[in-house]
């Protein structure tokens, strides 16, 4: 049988650290590479880490504008006329914002699978314009997608209730149960709150600083990631850092096993993301066996079950929901062992992966029907 071939548009690159999307392409595209895939990864200039990359994935650099509104637009108009060009037997989009460059492949015949993230024009992060181009992406994407994906069961309500889309597979994030890691240095197993995430507002970072701010006066407080951009939470966040010896702000993290460490031996660990539907970071954490407090949502307890604790995104709700715990060493336990065990359950990367080629195979085959 012939090598199929696959593009995939949207993300910043192969191998590359920024975010969820790019978390999945890391371990789908070797995977793909490895089931005799021809795998092409379109990406940004400086955006990876090419000395990691695995044999078998090229990777395209392509022109754009960067900028917080216009880079994801524009990188991906480029990459998409590339690969209408070469035309791969099936094309892996992620970014509803891009779904505005589908009529570009369904001209050239080539199936797309689009992953839908979350729901974009939702997050506070965004302007009016940016929110209408979300809109409209996804409006096109309902349109001329061939398959959508849906990474939570609750973002595929939310697009046949908002967008009557009847079609779509539900493939979240993976997460893999790392080896046994040494504590990091200065700190002690089960005795630190750990904060990992993107100091955007809907992932509750404002307020968990507030709370953290609380916590340091007797507690070690890590707290891993970045704007991105700088601005007033990043400024906020090296600010605690520097008043209060407890608060330890690591920045944004490229090694997945450092990380894995810091999730493995936290005494609990804030997942405060309120918008989007799986999100790799707490599906990696409950894989490490963390103990999580999660930021109510619908998403969130989709993803943890029972396998969590919940609160309100005020200060001091999510201070004294992380003191519950750390002061349970019984109750860390507990949620340490149910989050592995669903994590395994529910979302090994094998799993997402396998997920990700049937759903390729089946476009390319309902196009030859």
């Amino acid at each position: 049988m012939a090598r199929r071939s696959v593009a995939i548009i949207g993300t910043r690159g192969y191998p590359s650290y920024y975010g969820g999307f790019e978390t999945a392409v890391r371990q789908l595209a070797p995977y793909l590479a490895d089931a005799g895939w021809d795998v092409t990864v379109y990406g940004r200039r400086g955006a990876t880490v090419d000395a990691e990359a695995k044999p078998g994935v090229s990777t395209k650099v392509t022109w754009g504008v960067e900028g917080k509104s216009v880079s994801t637009l524009s990188y991906g108009l480029s990459s998409t006329i590339d690969a209408a060009r070469r035309k791969p037997d099936a094309a892996l989009i992620m970014n509803v914002a891009n779904g505005l460059w589908l009529p570009l492949l369904r001209a050239r015949g080539i199936p797309t699978l689009i992953n839908v993230d979350g729901i974009e024009w939702d997050r506070d992060k965004w302007g009016g314009l940016a929110k209408r181009t979300f809109i409209a992406g996804a409006k096109s994407t309902a349109r001329f997608g061939d398959q959508l994906v849906y990474d939570a069961e609750e973002i595929g309500r939310r697009w046949r209730a908002d967008f009557g889309v009847r079609r779509g597979v539900f493939i979240p994030y993976g997460g893999d149960v790392p080896q046994a890691l040494p504590v990091e240095p200065g700190l002690e197993h089960r005795r630190y709150v750990l904060f990992v995430a993107r100091f955007v507002p809907e992932n509750t970072t404002s307020e968990f600083v507030a709370a953290a701010e609380a916590l340091a006066r007797d507690t070690k407080v890590v707290i891993v990631g970045s704007s991105g951009y700088g601005g007033e939470i990043e400024a906020s966040v090296r600010s605690l850092s520097e008043r209060m010896p407890n608060v330890i702000w690591l920045g944004h993290m490229r090694d997945d096993a450092r990380l894995s460490a810091l999730w493995q031996h936290a005494g609990a660990y804030f997942h405060g993301h309120s918008v989007g539907g799986t999100n790799p970071a707490l599906v990696q954490a409950m894989a490490s066996g963390a103990p999580v407090v999660a930021r109510d949502t619908p998403y969130n307890r989709e993803v943890l079950a029972d396998s969590g604790d919940f609160t309100a995104p005020t200060p001091a709700a999510i201070e004294s929901a992380l003191r519950s715990v750390l002061s349970s060493a019984s109750r860390q336990e507990k949620l340490s062992s149910k989050a592995v065990a669903r994590a395994v359950e529910q979302y090994s990367w094998a799993q997402v992966n396998a997920g990700y080629e049937r759903a390729l195979v089946d476009i390319i085959e309902a196009k030859h029907r």
